[in-house]
């Protein structure tokens, strides 16, 4: 009785688990609304964020990014639910429509499964509408973010400010109460770094010198051929002249970065810096960079103390105030900047700031008229050193009314848009020079035969031992590295002096390298260039492997070397096509599209690709039965040489005259193929001599067998031999014998052999060792005198004929004669 109740209490759990788990197949679709409404609650909050900093153009950036990526994730889910859209369709028709009225009604199975396919179709069209929503939202609040930002830097250039008494009397009595506070300030953080921080700022600033040393001795060790002037008596070449002031300029401006980032790093990861602090250390150091860059920059053109190494042809004199000129733009810029932010720390009133770029502004303004009256151009003919001529009339008129359009905008009110002008004259005229000699310098050197007059090659060629070829690709490798270079850095610095902030380069270099769609294909540089690198990598383990698993594993193993071939070949195939599906993999294609071309492989395999699946086939054969390895002496048909390759389509041969011959594999399992080594290099060579018969047969083979035991390559087990072989018409024929260790050196041991045969035959008298006809003159044959007719008559019954003797020409020495009838002369008569 309490069994039942219990069994019962038992099976009502297991009853409604089945709707539970139907409910959970029936909404499919819960985990893309998660997400849905997820990406809207985070667009409600972004559009709450900007509103908030409507005013901060590098945070607007910032939050732009952010609302790309929730915009991105809304179609990347609704694009989800699309094949899930396609499988319910393609049911739907399966099932077909429900019946009409009058017919048969169906079964409630089917009407069911029709009820639940349209219920998720439904749920799956109301997703997609959601999203598209979103969307739409999202797209509105990212171009209300960027119609923002275009109105920020609007106003930045173009607001007008009164210029007037009061506002520099103001500006005059701010000046003091700032300066007052800034000493208070940076006062109290040293006192405060010294007595609390000391241990952490001493780390910091020892850290950060490190660095320094670090930066300056490797640069200067590594990179010195690349920025040291030689003082030489002839003027260098253009493209050493080139190579010196970029890298000169490039080298010590990214040390320089490099030392100002870890300083920052190091003294704000030691929490050394305070938040009103932090900002003027980092424009400190950021200055610091650009007036070391301007200046590197100008030396390096300009080069006032080394005319030979100038790259523009002006005066000594001119040179030298020019890099003036535009070292104290660039100290107006940087003071002008590092005083904004400090006014901007210290919450100094913003006409004081005003102040302060109008000055910089109207200093620039008249230091460019200054260079207007420079005179650096050199006529031509005269020397460097001499005295310079005026600009170009457009030269000098552009100097003049750029200074006079800076002190007008200035002294109009457009302190913005003159502050903005006056620093991209310096930072970006700066940065376009660099970019141009940057390109010339990437030209120069990947230019034929260039790369081998500087030098950097003549070091390549020295230490490498690098012929013309190599070094002419190295030029090419070296000019594109140049570029990429040039590009990769120059062109984000660009843009961040328009008024683009970091997370619009970081922005665009990720749709750049990661969605590049052509058509309906979206190519991604960077899994490309994964790809890339990870099939190199595992390449480059791959040949590791091969040369630790021949040289350490199979060599101390005495394995055969066909067999070390044949197993480093099939570890080397192995790896590759490994190598080839991990980069394949990596760089996001899909495997699955490889099937039409397999299909398409296999069809011509059936048509015009026997021959190449025939070697295939056999190359595998070869390496796997090894009738030859690598190093053998083969002859197969007309060809004969060494085996110096064997892969699976066809095997390397070198012939002895240097003519490497590619052979077919199937030829080597379909025809005769002879090996000398193939079992080892033992072997037989024959050398045929020739004497007339004057000489003595025994004392010709004696005299063979003691030159062929003389030599110290032919082996005395098995011993020489000298065989009587031929009896020639004017000649007998001997042969020696001689066995060899290695079959390979035979035709040395032959070459010496002969030279020695021929000069002991020559001092023994022995006779010639060569083919030799001598033939003795034939003697005429006697006439016959059949001087009566009954002497031509047959003669009498028993009586026999008479005969006569014909010589017959006889090879030899001896002759023999032939008896001929009287009969036969007669009838040949």
């Amino acid at each position: 009785m309490v069994a039942a109740p219990a069994l019962v209490m038992a099976q009502q759990p297991a009853a409604n688990v089945i709707p539970q788990q139907a409910e959970e197949v029936a909404s499919p679709q819960a985990q893309p609304g998660e997400q849905l409404e997820t990406a809207r609650k985070n667009l409600a909050r972004l559009a709450e964020l900007v509103s908030k900093e409507k005013d901060n153009d590098s945070r607007l950036a910032e939050l732009k990014v952010e609302v790309d990526a929730t915009a991105k994730q809304i179609i990347a889910t609704s694009v989800a639910t699309r094949p899930r859209l396609d499988e319910l369709k393609a049911r739907l028709t399966e099932l077909g429509d429900p019946p009409g009225d009058g017919a048969p009604p169906e079964a409630e199975v089917v009407a069911q499964e029709r009820k639940r396919l349209l219920a998720e179709r439904g749920e799956i069209n109301a997703l997609t509408g959601t999203a598209e929503d979103l969307s739409i939202q999202a797209t509105k609040l990212s171009n209300s973010i960027t119609a923002t930002r275009r109105a920020l830097f609007s106003n930045t250039l173009l607001k007008h400010t009164d210029i007037n008494r009061t506002m520099v009397m103001d500006a005059i009595a701010a000046i003091n109460l700032e300066r007052q506070t800034f000493m208070r300030t940076v006062g109290s953080w040293l006192t405060f770094a010294w007595n609390f921080k000391r241990l952490q700022l001493l780390s910091a600033l020892f850290l950060s010198l490190c660095a320094a040393l670090v930066l300056l001795a490797g640069t200067r060790r590594l990179f010195s051929p690349f920025i040291h002037r030689e003082v030489r008596s002839e003027e260098p070449g253009y493209i050493t002249r080139l190579s010196v002031a970029f890298w000169s300029t490039m080298i010590p401006t990214m040390a320089m970065a490099a030392f100002a980032t870890t300083s920052y790093f190091f003294l704000q990861n030691f929490n050394v810096l305070r938040p009103d602090i932090a900002p003027i250390v980092s424009v400190t150091l950021a200055v610091c960079v650009a007036l070391l860059f301007v200046s590197t920059l100008s030396n390096a053109v300009l080069a006032p103390r080394q005319s030979g190494w100038r790259l523009v042809r002006v005066s000594d004199r001119g040179a030298r105030l020019l890099v003036w000129s535009i070292f104290a733009m660039t100290v107006v810029n940087g003071l002008d900047y590092l005083a904004g932010t400090i006014s901007e720390v210290m919450g100094s009133p913003i006409v004081l700031t005003v102040v302060k770029s109008l000055i910089a502004s109207i200093i620039i303004g008249l230091i460019l008229m200054a260079m207007s009256l420079i005179k650096p151009i050199v006529p031509a003919g005269k020397t460097l050193d001499s005295q310079g001529t005026p600009w170009p009339r457009a030269v000098w008129l552009l100097f003049v009314l750029t200074g006079a359009a800076l002190i007008i905008a200035a002294l109009s009110g457009y302190v913005g848009l003159a502050r903005f002008v006056a620093t991209q004259i310096v930072m970006t005229g700066a940065i376009l020079v660099t970019m141009y000699i940057g390109i010339l310098t990437g030209k120069a050197v990947a230019k034929q035969n260039a790369l081998a007059d500087t030098i950097v090659g003549r070091y390549l060629e020295k230490r490498f031992r690098m012929e013309q070829i190599a070094l002419d690709q190295a030029g090419l490798v070296a000019g594109l590295g140049i570029y990429a270079l040039v590009i990769l850095f120059f062109i984000p610095l660009f843009l961040l002096q328009w008024g683009f902030q970091i997370a619009d380069i970081q922005a665009w270099a990720y749709r750049i390298f990661t969605e590049i769609k052509i058509g309906g294909i979206t190519i991604s540089i960077t899994g490309i260039l994964a790809g890339i690198l990870l099939f190199a990598a595992v390449y480059v383990v791959t040949r590791w492997f091969q040369r630790w698993l021949d040289g350490s594993v199979m060599a101390r193993s005495r394995v055969d070397p066909g067999v070390r071939n044949s197993v480093k070949t099939g570890v080397g195939y192995l790896g590759l096509g490994l190598a080839g599906l991990m980069a394949i993999s990596a760089a996001g294609l899909d495997l699955s599209n490889l099937a039409l071309v397999a299909g398409a492989l296999s069809l011509g395999v059936g048509f015009g690709l026997q021959n190449i699946v025939s070697n295939f086939v056999s190359g595998l054969i070869l390496l796997v039965e090894r009738p030859f390895k690598v190093g053998d002496w083969v002859v197969t048909g007309t060809t004969e040489g060494f085996v110096r390759r064997i892969s699976v389509r066809a095997t390397e041969i070198e012939t002895f005259q240097r003519q490497t011959i590619m052979v077919p594999n199937s030829l080597f399992i379909n025809a005769s193929v002879g090996n000398w080594t193939h079992r080892n290099r033992l072997g037989r060579s024959d050398i045929p001599v020739t004497v007339s018969y004057d000489a003595v047969p025994r004392q010709v083979m004696d005299t063979l067998l003691q030159i062929a035991g003389a030599h110290p390559l032919v082996l005395k087990n098995p011993e020489p031999q000298a065989v009587f072989t031929t009896f020639g018409e004017t000649t007998m024929t001997f042969e020696v014998r001689v066995y060899l260790a290695d079959i390979v050196n035979g035709n040395s041991v032959r070459n010496d052999l002969r030279l020695a045969i021929y000069e002991r035959f020559r001092e023994e008298g022995l006779g010639a060792p060569f083919p030799r006809d001598e033939l003795e003159p034939e003697e005429p044959m006697p006439e016959l005198a059949l001087d009566t007719p009954a002497q031509q008559t047959a003669p009498a019954e028993g009586v026999e004929k008479p005969v006569v003797d014909e010589p017959v020409k006889r090879s030899g020495t001896q002759r023999r004669p032939r008896r001929v009838s009287v009969e036969a002369v007669g009838d040949r008569d």
